[in-house]
């Protein structure tokens, strides 16, 4: 077998890893780049792999950094099956049409408002492209051996990163390879801990926090003291929130706070209708979440669900005090782009930073203290107040990807560590170093490696 790092090193977007073994190419991963312009553009040049001659593409789970470059990859040409868990499958369904109706809809706003370089703008993908991806789609249940083709055989099990979240095991002959995916946090309340990896002769780790460890600060304490300053202000609590994972975790916190006599009476809007899709999904897959059905109804059932455009154009029209939570979790695009419009601007806001910020992000720029945000094509001053949510995320810390790498057993032949920064990849490579007395590396992009 031959392992090919086509995305998510030296950044957390992007990642794919081509798997070559006698005839056949497998894709583990199709995301797509975010962030600095450099990386972006990335997913506008052609692919460096004939799109036709991939077999088949494995997905561990549905964030667009791992799954939003599939419809692209069809419209280059492939035609194969894309495996992945059921949930996996159904949130792909939501946000993968999310993404392209967002593209669409970026691209006719620039030419109608002129704010392009380009004469006549154009979607990386379009709806279509999106229906085509989908019926090449192919769930595979979990822990069960699963036989792809010429001897090639994979197997899913649980991550615990967001819903249907998987780490993958190929083994083709007597080789094995194990993908992290990207690993959840072994104490959150919402999903079953990490599943180990068992003893694997080659192992691909994600690194996004492995440069940090977690705290020990209640975010249900931070949390509590902003709601209560917006309702103090009258302002409102502007959330930019990834719709899968994110969203949900944030009313299960905010669920907490009023079970617990803690919360102030204030309106809680969801403005993202995949992030309310997404929440539903909950339900039809009870076996990937700790929650149980009574639970999920219970957290859930405590936001207002916006599904219209004119009720959201409302939303940003209104006065506070609100919870206001609305996709994209970094900005880059969809409603939360008109709400900051609206809310940045005035004092009485506070924008909560709830995730993850990949660097040249609307929200990382924010994170740093911007004080204005470019959005469509023009320049909005920044007067809220911006915060960075504490001990939240739904990624594990260094030492805990360190004591799930420790779950192999023993030494794998080579660790190749990826989806982070350069300084988390290289301070989790020296704690694996420290900890296990493994050695491990960094691959960059498109480094090939014979297995």
């Amino acid at each position: 077998m031959r392992l090919t790092f086509l995305g998510g090193t030296g950044t957390v977007t992007g990642s794919k890893y081509l798997i070559e073994y006698q005839s056949r190419k497998v894709l583990v991963d199709c995301g797509l780049f975010q962030g600095l312009k450099a990386l972006r553009l990335k997913n506008w040049a052609h692919f460096p792999v004939a799109a036709e001659t991939i077999d088949a593409v494995v997905l561990t789970h549905a964030h667009l950094d791992h799954s939003g470059y599939l419809p692209r990859l069809v419209k280059e040409g492939f035609n194969g099956t894309v495996y992945c868990t059921a949930a996996t499958r159904d949130l792909c369904r939501i946000l993968l049409m999310d993404s392209a109706k967002i593209m669409e809809e970026e691209a006719e706003y620039a030419r109608r408002k002129g704010y392009s370089k380009h004469r006549n703008p154009e979607a990386l993908f379009d709806s279509d492209d999106v229906e085509k991806s989908l019926r090449l789609f192919r769930a595979v249940d979990w822990n069960i051996p699963f036989p792809l083709r010429d001897g090639l055989e994979m197997s899913f099990f649980k991550a615990g990163h967001i819903l249907g979240a998987a780490s993958l095991r190929l083994s083709h002959a007597d080789v094995s390879i194990t993908f992290s995916g990207d690993l959840g946090r072994p104490d959150d309340p919402m999903f079953p801990p990490p599943e180990k990896p068992g003893e694997t002769d080659y192992l691909v780790v994600e690194s996004t926090y492995g440069d940090r460890i977690h705290g020990d600060t209640n975010p249900l304490d931070q949390l509590e003291e902003l709601v209560q300053k917006a309702v103090k202000d009258s302002g409102v609590l502007l959330i930019p929130s990834f719709a899968v994972g994110r969203t949900q975790a944030l009313l299960y916190l905010l669920y907490q706070l009023k079970n617990a006599g803690r919360l102030p009476r204030i309106p809680i809007y969801v403005d993202s209708p995949m992030a309310i899709a997404a929440t539903e999904l909950y339900a039809k897959h009870p076996g990937d979440h700790a929650l149980g059905a009574k639970l999920s109804d219970d957290v859930f059932g405590i936001a207002h669900y916006v599904q219209a455009p004119e009720e959201s154009a409302k939303l940003s029209q209104s006065k506070g005090p609100m919870i206001l939570i609305s996709a994209s979790g970094m900005a880059t695009g969809g409603r939360i782009l008109h709400h900051l419009k609206a809310f940045a601007p005035l004092r009485n806001t506070i924008i909560l930073l709830a995730g993850y910020q990949a660097a040249s992000t609307r929200g990382a720029a924010l994170a740093r203290g911007a004080e204005e945000l470019k959005i469509h094509g023009e320049y909005i001053a920044v007067r809220a107040e911006v915060v960075s949510m504490k001990n939240s995320s739904a990624h594990a810390d260094a030492g805990q990807i360190v004591e799930w790498i420790k779950g192999a057993g023993k030494a794998p032949r080579r660790i190749f560590i990826t989806h982070g920064e350069p300084e988390s990849s290289e301070a989790l490579r020296l704690r694996i170093r420290r900890d296990l007395g493994w050695d491990a590396e960094t691959p960059e992009y498109r480094d090939s490696v014979e297995l």
